[in-house]
């Protein structure tokens, strides 16, 4: 109950600085809210995090330093606003998300969008979020640190296994066959041969003049410098010592079960694995020029010769297998953004978001069915495509999913932009609860405060508040400060007689970074 009185945490906290002189986190500095294993969990991974980041923002600094730059260091919370580097080091575990909040606020700025979908495709993943208001909406439930969830307050994302660089599969079952994409990303073939380009298409070459297809066709594997690989087991290390340079997989691998070795290696960012993916099927299709345009076709060619279940191959062409797919990135990034919009309308319908995304009626309306029945269907908020190969594959997911489809010019650094674009924001909240008929208790961070009407109480509240944020905000480094406050009030009826539970004040302080220090 730290956040109702934080008096023994603010002594625990001076008696460790006195003891150690290392920094401290408390719970409540970093919510205002109830639930003290969920807070206390946050509070850990706070402590954790503020060595890692403190060697970052001092290497950066350094940087700028070297580089003549004056201007104070800002890094952007998992919100899309900005804080000091000082306050960063005190609280890094908000700056959680940071990464695609920033491309958010970038997108924002760059297309003026005040209600959208905003998808940003990588090379791993697809992220979605949404704009309302202008704004990103903030997660709930807290940011999720690996398969924890904290109280930070974090752009709400949803992610997708889904990105230029993910491994295409081939579907084995049934007659028709087909392809899925993802979740693992490997290195495009296209990419991988810019490293060795002659043994990768000799290598291709050769195994096109083999009768029957194998599993390693168009598969290389490469050792990524300067991972530590201690603690491997033995099996692992032996596959590891084969691997010199760039080298087919089938040289590597000699038994299944070193497949498993190799999905390890591959897990510790040791090695890399290459295979087919939608890069070099843009590539094929002269959609993409920046890698090895000869080594995708190779790789395609190669991969059209698997069989599907009526024996028939998967495509007569490269080009046709290319087209193929694109059509599943098509498939599946439209997938991806209807099980979002699902889920923000949950409690609309009963069915789960992957289950309606995939409904055939959905299908049909979005085909615009007209039989006995018309059915039409669209997504009613435009989409803005971000991600330098967002140009590439989504145009046809607008057309599919009936919606505008909006590709800024610079999409590719909407991130860099975001973070520049960014504004000051400081939010603080307090809580005024009433334990007793005509007593309103103000839960200040000095400790509680009691009053006789509900009024002062609030005010009290706002006023306090005000003032913490527009100097954490003068501290964060903003200029031309400006604030904003809301009241959420809960009441509840007993006897006939409404019954005041607790009110909830919160106030935002914003404003622009000062450019000098």
């Amino acid at each position: 109950f730290a956040t109702r009185n934080p008096a023994h945490e603010l002594r625990a906290m001076e008696m460790i600085r006195e003891a150690t002189g290392a920094p401290v986190s408390a719970s409540h500095q970093l919510s205002a809210k109830l639930n003290g294993p969920k807070r206390a969990l946050t509070a850990l991974l706070n402590a954790r995090l503020i060595g890692m980041i403190d060697k970052l923002i001092v290497r950066a600094e350094d940087g700028l330093r070297d580089l003549g730059i004056t201007a104070p260091l800002m890094v952007v919370r998992g919100d899309g606003a900005l804080i000091s580097s000082a306050q960063a080091r005190e609280k890094p575990i908000e700056t959680i998300l940071s990464g695609p909040a920033a491309s958010i606020v970038g997108a924002q700025w760059m297309t003026g969008a005040q209600e959208a979908l905003v998808s940003d495709i990588g090379g791993t993943t697809t992220d979605i979020a949404l704009l309302r208001d202008g704004r990103p909406k903030i997660d709930p439930e807290g940011a999720r640190v690996g398969p924890y969830r904290t109280m930070v307050e974090a752009v709400a994302m949803r992610t997708s296994g889904l990105g230029g660089d993910s491994e295409v599969h081939f579907i084995t079952e049934g007659l028709k066959g087909g392809l899925t994409l993802g979740p693992r990303r490997v290195l495009p073939v296209s990419l991988i041969a810019l490293d060795a380009p002659e043994l990768v298409k000799s290598t291709m070459e050769t195994q096109l003049r083999s009768p029957a297809p194998s599993e390693f066709d168009g598969k290389f594997i490469k050792r990524v410098d300067g991972v530590s690989h201690a603690g491997l087991a033995p099996r692992d290390e032996a596959v590891l010592e084969r691997v010199e340079g760039v080298m087919p997989l089938s040289k590597v691998v000699r038994t299944r079960i070193e497949t498993q070795s190799i999905r390890r290696l591959v897990e510790r960012g040791i090695v890399q694995v290459s295979g087919v993916t939608p890069s070099d099927a843009s590539h094929v299709l002269g959609l993409l020029d920046s890698w090895d345009a000869e080594a995708a076709h190779l790789a395609l060619e190669l991969f059209c010769r698997r069989r599907k279940g009526d024996g028939e191959r998967l495509a007569r062409e490269p080009e046709t297998l290319a087209r193929l797919i694109l059509d599943q990135m098509t498939e599946q990034t439209s997938l991806a953004l209807l099980e979002t919009v699902f889920a923000e309308e949950a409690e609309t319908f009963e069915t789960e978001p992957a289950r309606l995304a995939r409904h055939e009626l959905l299908r049909a309306a979005l085909l615009g069915h007209s039989g006995l029945i018309a059915l039409t269907a669209k997504v009613n908020v435009p989409v803005v495509g971000l991600g330098a190969s967002a140009s590439t594959y989504y145009p046809d997911v607008g057309g599919k999913l009936g919606c505008e489809m909006i590709l800024p010019e610079h999409a590719g650094v909407a991130n860099a932009l975001g973070a520049v674009v960014g504004r000051v924001t400081m939010r603080r909240s307090l809580s005024v609860t009433s334990p007793s008929e005509g007593l309103y208790r103000l839960h200040a961070a000095t400790g509680p405060e009691d009053f006789t009407e509900l009024e002062p109480a609030l005010k009290a509240a706002e006023d306090w508040l005000r003032a913490t944020v527009i100097q954490a905000a003068k501290d964060a480094g903003a200029d031309d400060i400006e604030t904003s406050a809301t009241r959420e009030l809960r009441r509840s009826e007993a006897e006939a007689r409404e019954i005041f539970v607790e009110g909830l004040v919160t106030v935002e302080a914003a404003g622009r970074p000062r450019i000098t220090a």
